[in-house]
């Protein structure tokens, strides 16, 4: 008994050290990107993504948006064309002034998962969302993903 501990818990050490990641790191945030995932910054819209391309975490920045705080729930659910209740979309206080919410979505005709988290100060907004094949959603690639996206942190 003690023999089969002994081994879980070194496959358990080493997968825990054998998921390594370097930073996206850029003037306004920073985030983790697992080792062997690619990222493009295509018109300042980040994709960071496994190599199989089975997902993506996407991030976007604007700055002097004149989105008020009271229309960002409506916003949200448009980008999805979701005709949910602005009540699924969580908000909360974040960090260094900013408001966070966050939205899980699914979309039945392509099956793909939807998490989104938007964070809003004054005119400025960054939006961080997962996508992934329903297919994919579990295990190793929803850990890692949710791991990069937890990742996420905003400088000023």
């Amino acid at each position: 008994m003690k023999k089969i501990l002994l081994v879980s818990a070194f496959l358990s050490v080493s997968l825990f050290f054998a998921q390594k990641a370097k930073v996206y790191d850029t003037p306004s945030y920073s985030i983790n990107v697992p080792e062997g995932w690619r990222s493009t910054n295509d018109s300042e819209i980040v994709n960071i993504f496994p190599d199989n391309e089975i997902g993506a975490i996407t991030i976007s920045e604007y700055h002097d948006l004149n989105l008020p705080k009271t229309e960002m729930k409506k916003f949200i659910l448009a980008l999805y064309k979701s005709e949910e209740p602005e009540s699924k979309i969580k908000e909360s206080r974040g960090k260094k002034g900013y408001t966070e919410f966050f939205y899980e979505y699914f979309d039945e005709k392509e099956k793909l998962f939807w998490i989104t988290r938007a964070f809003q100060k004054d005119k400025d907004l960054y939006l961080v969302s997962i996508n992934c094949g329903q297919k994919f959603w579990n295990g190793n690639y929803m850990s890692l993903f949710n791991e990069t996206f937890n990742s996420f942190k905003i400088k000023k």
